[in-house]
């Protein structure tokens, strides 16, 4: 069991910090990895280098950030602090209950990575896979519409629903991506501090290398769910197929998806979501744990 924290007030800071390291991560290495991890999911047939080539021939360069702006920059800036928020006031709240730093941190990520779907990464990924696929279009003949013009065709045919196709989907993804990035984060710190001999977590602080060893072993080790994450794309895609299911749910999508690509298919884009998965882990457990630090120490711990 671990000690239990002192009270304090509930920390609106978290939110800042949350948006602002949700934006570097994404406006670095994360919507590069996404990119090509949904460029993936979507076209299953495609090889990792055949998914490059074309994510290339429709954008060069440019291509890998499709959707940033502004799609990607909304979503990391709201959710974000969503998650860093509500993660570090449950966190907070479990141990106060006597739960160990494992479970709570994963008890924490599951509740966080749920506030952040059904607030804001439901609409948003939407969004940002419409762009992605949406060169399919042009692929079947047809010219691709613009962000805007992608925005107003769902919404007019299908309305806010359609605009949170998936969502369901997104949020069993953050729920299990988040409970699993935290959780393994904080066991992985357990091991790093049974090796180094810093058991006193009140006193003995880990470095920043040994925070972000841990993180990135939590983040690698949470891509297990990427079924969930390809089922997500399939429901959001804009693709046309004759052979689709019109309106698909998770069921439907799962048994498309298999029929078309076997078992295989519900991994596809596994080695970028892993890339992925450590970038986002770094960037929001062990930076954050650093930036909430850093910001206790400013403002004297309120």
């Amino acid at each position: 069991m671990s000690p239990q924290p002192q009270k304090r007030e509930i920390k609106f800071s978290t939110l800042l910090l949350g948006g602002g390291l949700n934006m570097f991560e994404v406006t670095s290495l994360g919507q590069p990895l996404e990119v090509i991890k949904t460029t993936m999911a979507a076209n299953r047939g495609d090889s990792f280098a055949a998914s490059l080539k074309r994510i290339w021939a429709r954008g060069g360069f440019l291509g890998f950030y499709q959707g940033l702006i502004p799609w990607a920059w909304i979503e990391a800036s709201s959710k974000g602090a969503v998650l860093l928020f509500v993660a570090s006031e449950t966190d907070y709240g479990m141990k106060r209950l006597g739960f160990s730093s494992f479970g709570a941190g994963i008890t924490s990520g599951m509740v966080g990575g749920l506030a952040q779907a059904y607030a804001t990464v439901g609409f948003c990924t939407c969004m940002k896979t419409a762009e992605i696929t949406k060169h399919k279009v042009a692929e079947a003949g047809g010219k691709p519409p613009s962000t805007w013009n992608t925005f107003m065709n769902i919404y007019q045919k299908e309305g806010i629903r359609g605009i949170n196709k998936g969502v369901n989907a997104v949020a069993i993804r953050q729920v299990t991506n988040w409970g699993s990035r935290f959780g393994l984060s904080r066991l992985a710190e357990n091991a790093i501090r049974s090796v180094t001999g810093k058991q006193d977590t009140q006193t003995q602080k880990l470095n920043p290398f040994e925070k972000i060893l841990a993180s990135g072993l939590g983040g690698g080790l949470s891509a297990w769910n990427q079924p969930i994450e390809v089922v997500r794309v399939e429901m959001q895609s804009l693709k046309a197929d004759p052979s689709r299911p019109k309106n698909m749910n998770m069921l439907s999508a799962v048994k498309y998806i298999y029929n078309q690509n076997g078992i295989g298919g519900l991994y596809r884009g596994v080695t970028p979501r892993i890339g992925l998965g450590i970038w986002q882990t770094v960037c929001m457990v062990a930076l954050g744990d650093m930036a909430k630090e850093a910001a206790d120490r400013f403002t004297g711990g309120r």
